[in-house]
């Protein structure tokens, strides 16, 4: 299988905003881009191998899942951190472009059409999430396979820490209905149940379709690039950053993300506990 993946980077410390790409201190968006890329070729690439120790060899391992893979990441006005990645050149390429940074998602989109019939999955990520999960795409093949390709399964986004009121937060909990009222009806199609591996699973239409990633068979891809609004750069959706991430797929695919109570069964890492660290503060711990 061969997957494309599109990345919007950007990190400016002299720039205004609440952003963490536009902190004084880069370490922390370093360390997060760097954990992403090598998750990338970690988990889906063909450089997988197990150690024989009887015979002192190591073989390779995981090659029917292996990928080719293909990783382009988009920068703006040389505000990148590119040069400090201690990471091979071959692990991506680089897009460089002059336009505003909350509109690199865009540019990434333009990457995905222009990449048509090359490609089995077209997927943009923003610059610190993190990936985990080696049967990630095996499970949104099968999600695909038990529904049809115009249902668009998106991952929920979470943050973990040790010394905070939780270990582990899913972060894009369900947004009051008016904020995507406009873009999408979540009582077409609203629940999707499956079984797999023996567990009962159940899949609902979101409030909060936004994990600032997608992840699309070519399939999806050629027909979002086929709608009329395709690379509109509306930025109607909360903000220019969440409009490029997706606002797009949200108003082409019925967007669905696995409940709460089997949130784990496709998830992404946001990279720090800026959401985390709210819980306790701005957002109450709810008793159990």
């Amino acid at each position: 299988m061969r997957i494309l993946f599109t990345i919007a980077h950007f990190f400016n410390p002299h720039g205004q905003g609440k952003h963490a790409s536009q902190r004084k201190d880069p370490r922390p968006r370093l360390i997060a881009l760097t954990q992403s890329l090598a998750a990338l070729h970690q988990l889906f690439g063909k450089s997988q191998s197990i150690i024989d120790i009887g015979q002192r060899v190591a073989l390779p391992a995981n090659q029917p899942q292996a990928d080719d893979l293909d990783i382009v990441i988009c920068t703006t006005q040389g505000h990148h951190l590119l040069n400090h990645l201690s990471l091979p050149d071959h692990f991506y390429q680089e897009n460089s472009t002059q336009v505003e940074p909350m509109l690199l998602g865009f540019e990434c989109q333009a990457i995905l059409r222009d990449s048509l019939g090359k490609y089995d999955y077209y997927c943009f990520l923003e610059d610190d999430l993190i990936l985990h999960d080696p049967w990630f795409f095996i499970k949104l093949n099968w999600f695909n396979q038990q529904t049809n390709n115009l249902n668009l399964l998106q991952p929920n986004r979470y943050e973990v820490a040790t010394h905070n009121l939780t270990c582990k937060a899913y972060i894009d909990g369900d947004l009051l209905p008016r904020i995507t009222a406009n873009f999408q009806n979540i009582n077409e199609n609203p629940q999707i149940q499956g079984t797999i591996m023996g567990m009962p699973i159940k899949f609902r239409r979101t409030l909060n379709p936004h994990s600032g990633c997608y992840f699309l068979n070519a399939h999806q891809m050629a027909h979002w690039a086929n709608q009329s609004d395709f690379l509109d750069r509306d930025t109607s959706f909360i903000s220019p950053l969440e409009s490029a991430a997706t606002l797009g797929i949200m108003k082409t695919f019925r967007v669905y993300k696995s409940v709460p109570d089997q949130a784990s069964f496709l998830e992404i890492q946001h990279f720090g506990t800026r959401f985390l660290s709210l819980i306790g503060k701005e957002v109450s711990l709810a008793a159990i």
